[in-house]
């Protein structure tokens, strides 16, 4: 028995009848999911040290898809069905590589823009995932009974890793797949529905107490994280009565990587180099992450406080975050390129107070072409996923520019 399949089998032998994962449509017990997973790894014929590629809706049947693969010993790479048909079949080539964690067991092959246009594939393993599970547990404290709300896309690191969590813990996980505000604040505010954790994005946290979220009953913590997290949000949320916990990953580091500023159980953490880059040690980073001095390299700028809690002050790279999702410039850049009325383009961010930071870009047209705004976005729409197309499009006669040629993003 593999270490990732003893989780969920060691799971059904201390609490079988226990809730393992709450669907919008149905409840399974670990028995039930773990006969479920059993059955759907057989009919598939899962085979161990394999890549297995999961394109399903984010409910019930996808937990089961993961375990089926766990079970199996084989590795998941999880399809988001928000992109395009290009950028889906360009996350199903991970499928076909050749698998490698440094000798650990591969549990996951996750996707991140990072700083280029081409989204980089993160393998993370078994010690990735246990690691993390037991640092968080460490950070936020563990209940037995706890019930954790998963609101956040399956295909993304920190969501896939709460139904993982669950399972090395032996609790319960709620799992919506996509976040809709009142059904988030129905399962906060309903002391029956016994709500522990919550995984969320500033976005979502700022609707939620726009709805009306306060002194949720049962909640201990609100985990936030996923992007830059405003000042006023925090005493928003404060003033609201809702514990929050801000935290600090990313998809290298198998999601958390400090929380509330501190770095996880096990973790080393440094500023380093004169822009104060930080970099992180330890057995969240994946084998293939970490620099050949064995630190990885995370890209953000930070400092430490006069309790040596970490404060994330920029990013050396111009990936925008919007609303939890990384956007690589570069990407939006090269679809609008393609436009044969766009001669030169520049994607960058723009403050905004709902998404923290909005996609928005800066065009210059072809001589004598003249198209609308609106036909750049549609163009986009069609070719990206929904998160990265531009919220809005304006035009210049001239992008700003070094001697060299080099694009002055920043300016914008």
């Amino acid at each position: 028995m593999s270490v990732v399949s003893y989780w969920i089998h060691a799971a059904c032998a201390r609490h079988p009848d226990r809730i393992a994962i709450e669907g919008l449509e149905r409840s399974l017990t670990y028995a039930e999911l773990r006969d479920a997973a059993v059955a759907r790894a057989a009919s598939e014929e899962l085979t161990r040290a394999s890549r297995v590629a999961i394109a399903l809706p984010p409910d019930e049947d996808w937990v089961i898809a993961l375990h089926a693969c766990l079970v199996a010993g084989a590795a998941v790479v999880p399809i988001d069905l928000r992109l395009s048909d290009a950028e889906q079949a360009a996350r199903r080539a991970a499928v076909h590589a050749e698998p490698g964690t440094g000798g650990d067991v591969e549990v996951a092959v996750m996707h991140t823009s990072g700083t280029t246009a081409a989204p980089k594939p993160v393998v993370l393993s078994a010690g990735n995932f246990l690691a993390s599970a037991l640092g968080s547990a460490v950070a936020l404290g563990l209940d037995q009974n706890e019930r954790w709300l998963c609101p956040m896309p399956l295909t993304h690191v920190g969501g896939l890793s709460i139904p993982i969590r669950s399972a090395i813990y032996g609790t319960t996980a709620i799992v919506h797949g996509r976040f809709d505000t009142e059904a988030v604040l129905s399962e906060l505010m309903d002391p029956s529905r016994r709500i522990t954790l919550v995984s969320l994005v500033p976005t979502m946290l700022a609707r939620l107490l726009d709805a009306g979220l306060r002194r949720p009953p049962t909640l201990r913590w609100a985990l936030l994280g996923g992007g830059p997290i405003a000042p006023a949000l925090l005493t928003r949320a404060s003033r609201a009565g809702v514990p929050v916990a801000p935290t600090y990953g990313m998809t290298e580091a198998c999601s958390q990587i400090a929380t509330f500023g501190w770095p996880l159980a096990g973790v080393d953490l440094r500023i380093a180099g004169d822009d104060g880059e930080v970099l992180v040690r330890g057995p969240i980073v994946s084998a293939g992450a970490a620099a050949e001095d064995g630190w990885l390299h995370t890209g953000d700028l930070g400092r430490l406080d006069d309790r040596d809690r970490l404060e994330v002050v920029g990013r050396k790279a111009d990936t925008i975050v919007s609303g939890g999702e990384n956007v690589a410039p570069a990407e939006v850049e090269a679809i609008l390129l393609e436009h044969p009325a766009v001669a030169e383009a520049a994607v960058h961010p723009r403050p905004d107070a709902e998404w923290g930071e909005a996609v928005v870009a800066t065009v210059v047209l072809r001589n004598g072409a003249a198209v609308p705004a609106e036909e750049l976005r549609s163009y986009c729409a069609a070719r990206l996923a929904a998160f990265k197309v531009p919220k809005a499009v304006s035009f210049t006669d001239r992008l700003p520019r070094t001697a060299s040629g080099k694009l002055l993003r920043r300016e914008l």
